[in-house]
């Protein structure tokens, strides 16, 4: 981190306090969809066709296919590569991207909820959960 992140960082927190917008870390920051293929360069052109109505969407921003409407009302749809296999597995989860500083708190809630730790091997940079059905989400 530098004086100038730093610096900017001060700034956007007076343009906030200016706007009377307060900051809410415990709130979800992002929402992507995930889909785990081994096949990506076939499967971003449908679904940035049927997301955004276009192929422009396919690749915007990133250095590969996601699929990101300039819009921003449709979530990422990124594809998450994985070797081929010919049983099917759970091919969507949902990425859920929140502070660090509140992620632990964030799991916790969640497990008392119902959900299971599946993986926490990269934390606090991913947890992988999962909901009484097997569906999975990272964290």
């Amino acid at each position: 981190m530098t004086q100038e992140d730093v610096d900017l960082a001060r700034r956007i927190s007076e343009i906030a306090a200016e706007q009377a917008i307060s900051a809410d870390p415990q709130s979800v920051t992002t929402i992507e969809l995930a889909l785990d293929t081994a096949n990506a360069a076939a499967l971003a052109p449908v679904w940035s066709a049927l997301l955004t109505g276009d192929h422009e969407a396919q690749g915007r921003g990133t250095i590969g296919d996601d699929v990101r409407d300039a819009t921003g009302r449709v979530p990422i749809l990124w594809f998450q590569e994985t070797e081929p296999h010919p049983t099917q597995r759970q091919r969507f989860h949902i990425d859920i991207q929140v502070p660090y500083d509140v992620a632990d708190q964030r799991i916790a809630v969640a497990v008392a909820a119902g959900a299971t730790i599946v993986d926490d091997s990269r934390a606090p940079h991913t947890t992988i959960l999962a909901d009484p059905d097997g569906n999975k989400a990272c964290a």
